[in-house]
């Protein structure tokens, strides 16, 4: 791959993030420092999920990050990961495992580009200044055909990324989420100024319903995490995740690694009963965005979900400067406090000819839908009509 002046570039993958390095990685992937922080992305989170077993081949999920160089010098980086299964993605391709396995094919193992259990949008190829991310789209569809797997899936990724990898012959997918933005509110109170009147009642009756409960909400991040924190959420994140998921994908370890390593980046909201916890959520501050990422409780309280994940989430990145507050996968519930249905999108390569033109119609179909069930999921957001 050469662009007529330049020497050429090469493409290997990589069995873990230590084999390129911390100082490279955040060199790259946080670039001229222009696009906004995103926790997600960064080194000490990826590499954590490595060092605490969290993610490794024996779960399915086998490191092989891409790496595209220049005259020995790192050019590109992308996370990448050999799966043995569709766990922890959040976008669900049961269906076409199921169809390319009927039809006499492997579908698994096959290449994964994203951020492991985190249906966050961000940046997925990073590209030192100057160099074009079609290069590295290239590559990792060079290496899906070296590799001879079924396919590639880049999830999450943003709308710029998702344009660039259309036209290097990616297929696209779109699907939804809810994300809050602040529109100028300044306060918590000039966000419920904008809502109808209707709306803006059933919220301050739910906040209230809490308040009554005489619980302690606190706020914890940096130096105040603590590993007895650490361990009172972990039951939280267990429960919740043996009913969701069977088996949690995340290790304890992994909650010490992140907190000695990107504790300012660590938000945890807390509800306390005196001196004992009895629910929390982990959310992680990026640039301009704070990312709700798990929930968990030991005592059901109405509206107690709402007020930890949302309203508490809303109040912080308010009072922080944050525009925006995106709460994970699914939920139309959250149209109702506040968050915006919003469209997310994800690319794919089918090496084979048959299936990538049956996924194509499928997709074609798809995104019809999920916009129409945008436009409609939009007119019920609890805002002020304009005019």
């Amino acid at each position: 791959m050469a662009d007529g002046s330049s020497s050429p570039l090469t493409a290997q993958t990589v069995g873990s993030l230590a084999d390129i390095g911390k100082t490279t990685w955040n060199r790259i992937v946080q670039g001229d420092g222009n696009a906004p922080y995103c926790p997600f992305t960064a080194y000490d989170f990826l590499h954590s999920l490595e060092t605490s077993g969290s993610v490794r081949a024996e779960v399915g999920w086998a490191p092989q990050h891409l790496v595209l160089s220049r005259d020995d010098d790192i050019v590109g980086v992308m996370p990448l990961y050999l799966k043995g299964h569709s766990q922890g993605e959040y976008i669900f391709d049961h269906g076409w495992a199921d169809a390319y396995t009927r039809a006499g094919g492997r579908y698994y193992p096959k290449l994964l580009g994203a951020v492991p259990f985190t249906p966050a949008t961000g940046r997925r190829l990073f590209t030192a200044p100057g160099e074009d991310i079609s290069a590295l789209a290239s590559a990792a569809a060079q290496v899906t055909e070296e590799l001879g797997v079924s396919s590639l899936h880049i999830n999450f990724c943003t709308p710029v990324e998702q344009a660039a990898l259309a036209k290097s012959g990616y297929l696209i997918r779109t699907g939804q989420q809810y994300r809050f933005e602040d529109d100028g509110y300044g306060t918590w109170a000039g966000f419920l100024d904008a809502l109808a009147s209707r709306k803006r009642k059933a919220l301050r009756k739910e906040r209230e319903s809490i308040a009554q409960t005489g619980l302690s909400i606190d706020w914890l991040s940096g130096d105040d995490i603590t590993e007895a924190h650490l361990d009172q959420f972990w039951r939280f994140y267990q429960d919740t995740g043996s009913r969701k998921w069977g088996t949690p994908y995340l290790t304890r370890t992994f909650f010490s690694q992140i907190r000695e390593r990107m504790a300012d980046k660590l938000l945890f909201i807390m509800a306390r009963r005196g001196e004992r916890y009895i629910a929390g959520a982990l959310n992680l501050i990026g640039g301009n965005t704070l990312y709700g990422r798990y929930w968990g409780c030991t005592e059901h309280i109405p509206f107690l979900h709402f007020e930890i994940c949302y309203y508490q989430a809303i109040d912080y990145a308010l009072a922080h400067g944050l525009k925006y507050v995106e709460a994970g996968a699914q939920g139309e519930h959250k149209i109702a406090r506040g968050y915006r249905p919003m469209t997310t999108y994800s690319a794919h390569w089918l090496p084979n000819p048959s299936f990538r033109e049956a996924v194509a119609r499928f997709l074609e179909a798809e995104r019809e839908q999920v916009d129409a069930d945008i436009d409609y999921l939009s007119g019920f957001t609890p805002f002020k009509k304009e005019g």
